[in-house]
């Protein structure tokens, strides 16, 4: 499996974190930063990481920044990137089972590290259920409407 993870200034601790966790588990994984805490624009590291997603470079995606809203919102601005901001993870399991969702968006100002981690373990160990959600995500339009 391939990760590409990407994050904000809010989100680097946390990224250190999950890189070797993934890395611990024999995931490879495809860091665009940023490593540093100086103020950043969330864009710059989250088009990389959908655009992986997207052309199938990476099999998932993780982004995280310090709502999670904004990394949401511009990995969702790619076709066929399905990225769910999580919180929990119990939502992070909907996501994969009910959505498909192939990116996870961590909201590292309103989660706990540990926390954190159980939800990307929790988002890389669920399974896409299909039937009925399948022809769910079939209407989430690919262009525009």
């Amino acid at each position: 499996m391939k990760i590409s993870i990407g994050n904000d200034h809010a989100g680097t601790e946390y990224k250190f974190a999950i890189v070797k966790f993934l890395k611990s588990k024999g995931i490879e994984v495809i860091n665009y930063g940023t490593n540093s805490n100086d103020s950043v624009d969330y864009p710059d590291f989250v088009h990389p990481v959908a655009k992986d997603v997207e052309t199938k470079v990476a099999d998932l995606g993780i982004i995280i920044c310090g709502s999670g809203n904004g990394a949401n919102m511009t990995a969702n601005k790619h076709q066929g990137v399905r990225s769910a901001l999580c919180w929990t993870k119990e939502i992070a399991a909907l996501a994969r089972q009910h959505n498909n969702a192939n990116v996870l968006s961590i909201p590292a100002r309103f989660t706990a590290l540990q926390q954190a981690l159980q939800i990307v373990e929790t988002f890389l160990n669920t399974e896409f259920e299909g039937g009925r959600h399948q022809n769910r995500i079939n209407k989430i339009p690919t262009t525009s409407c």
